[in-house]
């Protein structure tokens, strides 16, 4: 079985926050992670270096999650990439059109999985080690739900910058 190291993930989020909290989820499991603000950022990154596998925001600025779908499934060498779509508009007026998408997609073109936010990091990464059929660098064992819900809710509320200052500190 491959390691988490070996794969190489793109994250699409046009929220600065949200992308850089998915990032360092993803990349705490082991995984090398790029990031793009935007499907058209995506797209130019897929075609530059396609990755292993994408996590995409459905509504973002010019071209939403289903369009980037649209567009990879189109190229032949991106027909099997693996996407996950993560959206807060799952249920509402801004995400309805794009699950309509979805569903009318036949189920070879559909995304592998599509997850609301907020999602957890060890939802996430179960998700992406499944897809990948890799293993993961493992969460604490024992957390407390309390606990890690009180992290979890401090890294959303954090800034970018501190969140990338976490990050190099966790990483000496």
């Amino acid at each position: 079985m491959a390691h988490a190291s070996e794969k190489r993930i793109l994250v699409v989020d046009d929220e600065p926050d949200v992308r850089n909290f998915l990032a360092a989820c993803i990349e705490d499991a082991g995984f090398v992670v790029e990031t793009a603000h935007d499907g058209e950022d995506a797209l130019e990154k897929v075609n530059a270096n396609p990755p292993d596998l994408m996590t995409l925001d459905m509504v973002m600025p010019r071209k939403s999650g289903i369009a980037v779908i649209r567009s990879l499934r189109e190229d032949e060498r991106f027909t099997n990439l693996p996407v996950i779509v993560i959206t807060a508009h799952a249920h509402d007026e801004l995400g309805s059109e794009d699950i309509k998408g979805f569903n009318a997609f036949t189920s070879g073109l559909r995304p592998r999985y599509t997850m609301e936010k907020p999602v957890t990091p060890e939802k996430l990464v179960k998700a992406i080690a499944d897809i990948l059929q890799v293993e993961t660098a493992e969460f604490a064992a024992g957390q407390e739900d309390s606990e890690l819900k009180s992290l979890m809710d401090m890294v959303r509320e954090s800034d970018a910058d501190t969140l990338s200052r976490i990050k190099d500190l966790l990483n000496r």
